[in-house]
């Protein structure tokens, strides 16, 4: 059974994207991100933990296009 860690929005019933932790998956497999069309990612605990030091460096900040 997938746990619940977060849901990204919350603030509508749109069906905000969401993430789990599903302890019974295959290791490469045990991060869920979901999003509102239904559509999952899956991805392993090394692979989120890449992505969350992304983030927090700054990384994946979207900076505006040049006009």
């Amino acid at each position: 059974m997938a746990q619940h860690i977060a849901t990204f929005c919350g603030n509508c019933n749109c069906g905000c994207p969401e993430l789990f932790v599903d302890h019974d998956a295959p290791e490469d497999k045990r991060v869920v991100i979901t999003d509102d069309f239904g559509q999952r990612i899956q991805m392993s605990l090394d692979q989120w933990h890449d992505l969350v030091a992304s983030a927090k460096a700054g990384t994946l900040d979207l900076q505006p296009a040049p006009a």
